[in-house]
């Protein structure tokens, strides 16, 4: 039996690794520019604060890049990014400067930043005073929610996200999602109609 027989016996053909499957994040330009928006508005309606919004979106893509070789299809890329986003979320919410500067910012944002909700600028003034009031209103109700109501509800109504997409980002039961949404609408409206009856 010659030489390379014999080592051919003893040493096992080495086989590369297999290269890592293609994941929709290997693109990341289209994913950022496809999904960019929709993080940057349900991380600001949350924090209320651009410049730390922006930020975390930067680090949302950064993340979903460089851990993309998790992602298995089990969800969409959408709901994917919305759970980086909100991992992002809690971490920076749970830092004590975060919530110094929660208490200073309370009352930062302006109707600018809320102008498409606003109603058009033909509208009477009174109007829009009025819309003014109950967007404002509505703002801080939703300041004073649970986190993870907070969440769902921007989820919901901002991301116009269906109930099992957001229990699929939040990693929360459906039935955990309802009850959530449930509390916070009945909390924005007994709210609402407090204020209501009060400006009688």
């Amino acid at each position: 039996m010659s030489i390379d027989a014999i080592a051919s016996n003893i040493i096992p053909d080495v086989q590369a690794a297999p290269a890592p499957a293609a994941t929709p994040f290997d693109d990341i330009d289209q994913v950022v520019s496809t999904h960019q928006k929709r993080i940057f508005r349900f991380l600001f309606s949350s924090l209320r604060d651009a410049d730390i919004a922006h930020t975390l979106t930067q680090e949302t893509f950064l993340r979903a890049w460089t851990t993309r070789f998790a992602f298995r299809g089990e969800c969409s890329v959408s709901t994917w990014l919305t759970r980086i986003a909100l991992n992002l979320l809690r971490d920076h919410t749970r830092t004590g400067r975060f919530r110094f500067w929660r208490r200073v910012s309370a009352t930062a944002v302006e109707a600018s930043e809320i102008a498409p909700f606003l109603p058009n600028l033909d509208s009477p003034p009174d109007s829009r005073l009025i819309a003014s009031e109950q967007i404002s209103l509505i703002w801080d109700s939703v300041d004073n929610l649970s986190a993870r109501q907070r969440s769902v509800f921007l989820l919901r109504f901002v991301e116009e996200m269906e109930l099992p997409e957001i229990a699929a980002a939040t990693g929360l039961p459906l039935s955990t999602v309802k009850s959530h949404l449930y509390r916070a609408l009945a909390t924005i409206r007994a709210r609402h109609a407090a204020s209501s009856s009060e400006s009688i």
